[in-house]
Formats: C-alpha cells, sequence, structure tokens
C-alpha cells in the first residue's frame, strides 16, 4: 500500500469520525429549537404609546390615562432606537400603531419592552443599565 493511499484511508477515518461526533452532539441537542427562559413575576407594567410630537420630540403616553408620562428630546439615539425597530415591525405586517406597548419591570432586575400586536419583546438590560435605565424612567413617572 503506498502513503498516499494510507493517508486518504486516514482522512476518510478521521471525516467519518467526525460525522458520527457531530451528529451525536445533534442528537442530545434540539437544533433550532430557542427555548426561553421563563419570566420572573412583574413589579410594574405601564402601557405606553409613542408618538412623534409637532416639535420634533416623541411624547410617552400613558395608555391609562393619556397623559403625556416623558418627552424624549433630542437624539436619544438607543430610546428612538429600539421605537424604530418595534415600528418597522409593525409596518412589515401591516399592523396600525393602535396598539399600546407594554414597559415591563421584573423582579429579577429585567425590563422588557412587549409589543402585544406583534408579540415581539425586547429585554432591554441587554444594551446596559444605562440604555435600560432611559426606559426605567418612563416606570417611574408619577404620571
Amino acid at each position: 500500500m503506498t502513503t498516499a493511499r494510507k493517508q486518504n484511508y486516514i482522512g476518510l477515518l478521521i471525516f467519518a469520525a467526525l460525522a458520527m461526533v457531530v451528529m451525536g452532539v445533534g442528537s442530545f441537542m434540539k437544533a433550532g429549537v430557542i427555548e426561553r427562559q421563563a419570566d420572573a413575576s412583574v413589579l410594574v407594567q405601564k402601557d405606553l404609546y409613542f408618538r412623534d410630537l409637532p416639535d420634533g420630540s416623541v411624547g410617552v403616553i400613558s395608555a391609562d390615562n393619556g397623559d403625556v408620562v416623558a418627552k424624549v428630546e433630542g437624539q436619544a439615539g438607543f430610546v428612538r432606537g429600539i421605537l424604530r425597530a418595534m415600528a418597522r415591525e409593525r409596518r412589515i405586517r401591516h399592523i396600525t400603531s393602535d396598539d399600546a406597548f407594554s414597559l415591563i419591570s421584573h423582579s429579577d432586575g429585567r425590563l422588557t419592552l412587549v409589543d402585544p400586536a406583534t408579540q415581539n419583546r425586547i429585554d432591554l438590560e441587554s444594551f446596559g443599565k444605562d440604555n435600560a435605565a432611559e426606559f426605567a424612567a418612563f416606570l417611574n413617572s408619577s404620571r
């Protein structure tokens, strides 16, 4: 048997062994399935509308009573970016902006923005404490 032929057999054996390992690992995992961790209990939840105001700011409006909870002025890049992403998903699905968003504070410290119209959710603490604090201020408003 020549050296080249031996190398071919060794390569084939290595390939077969790796394929078996990959198939074995794949059989123990649920490929393509994301299992969400159960949510911790809700501490505070506010349903909010986010509306563009004539002065260029974004009004954060309580769905309960229609009061303006806050105004997002200037760049406010994180808040505006999250809202653009949520609004884009509604546009793609041809959903009007009539439904309020739910801002939820959980007992484990997580802060989640949920769009009941699309079932999309964004765990805001994933973007850092400072960014999440921008949304947390909407929960802490006395209005």
